[in-house]
């Protein structure tokens, strides 16, 4: 396979998992803005923006931070290459690059996927076609990744495209975690309070955990079962240790399809052995901050030497 074709395989599902990962995160600051007064309900709104990572652009064009504000431009501003729109056209492009190397069904679920969220975000979204929208975004995701498992064989078309799915869901996952605790909670005597257990539940929520965290823990919300649960528990699909453990089997799947094992292999040893060996003392013993500060330049780590490896630019 050409490595332009692997590079947009891998990035055509980067994006898709960029923008269902957004989508749920806007899905869980609207939920949370609804249950609070005007003043914290623009904090909320604030904490969102800085999570997506759209703060500086955001605030070059508003004030304020409404909840009409901030999704529209999270969803649809054509001046923020990092709008979901935006993303859409990413993926789009890609999927064509990359359409001689997936089936008819990738095709057509990442083509409609696009036309409708295009013409969804086409006018401003009010709140009455919010969550529509939101929907629409996720369940994007949802066909592209299931056409994905339904129908492209084994080889390594679908290694690329799941290799890049869980980087980038290990790498979205760390940073929700380190920017809604540690750059958000406004001062270490919050810890405990209302208003750290509030921001906890925001956490689970923007990872699609609230359910599954409290079926497991008897609707318990406290930091270090949290933690714990988004970091190292292997059955949830969306924790760092699930996310890792899926990425490490399909470069393990690429390197046999080759024939060699390259940097990227290595790294993925390296961090499966840091977190194999990991216990949750060890992360707050650390400190969560830098663990996840660590994490995320391992993770990025092993983006760049996939690119290496399979020569994407070449």
């Amino acid at each position: 396979m050409l490595g332009r074709t692997a590079n947009s395989l891998f990035w055509m599902f980067r994006y898709l998992e960029r923008a269902e990962n957004t989508a749920r995160l806007l899905d869980a600051g609207l939920r949370m803005a609804l249950t609070r007064d005007s003043v914290s309900a623009e904090e909320e709104w604030r904490s969102v923006i800085e999570t997506a990572g759209h703060r500086r652009g955001y605030e070059a064009k508003h004030a304020t931070y409404t909840g009409m504000q901030a999704w529209n431009y999270i969803l649809r501003d054509k001046d923020s290459s990092a709008s979901v729109l935006n993303t859409f056209q990413q993926i789009r492009s890609n999927a064509r690059e990359a359409r001689s190397a997936i089936t008819s069904e990738v095709w057509e679920a990442v083509n409609d996927s696009w036309l409708q969220i295009k013409d969804m975000l086409a006018r401003p979204v009010g709140e009455q076609r919010v969550g529509e929208v939101l929907t629409a975004v996720r369940r994007a995701g949802t066909l592209a990744h299931g056409a994905v498992l339904g129908s492209m064989l084994r080889e390594e078309g679908f290694h690329f495209a799941r290799a890049g799915t869980f980087i980038e869901r290990a790498d979205n996952i760390a940073r929700i975690m380190d920017i809604k605790y540690y750059l958000l909670l406004p001062s270490l005597s919050y810890v405990g309070s209302s208003m750290d257990t509030g921001q906890w539940d925001m956490v689970l929520r923007s990872v699609s955990g609230d359910s599954a965290y409290r079926w497991l823990n008897a609707g318990q919300i406290e930091a270090r079962g949290i933690v714990s649960f988004l970091v190292l528990d292997e059955r949830f699909p969306r924790s760092l240790a699930y996310s890792h453990a899926a990425l490490r089997e399909n470069l393990a799947a690429l390197a046999r399809i080759h024939g060699v094992e390259g940097l990227s292999n290595e790294l993925m040893r390296e961090s499966d052995t840091r977190l194999s060996d990991l216990s949750i003392e060890d992360v707050f013993d650390k400190g969560l901050h830098q663990f996840l500060t660590d994490f995320t330049a391992a993770n990025s780590a092993i983006g760049q030497a996939i690119a290496q490896d399979y020569r994407f630019l070449a």
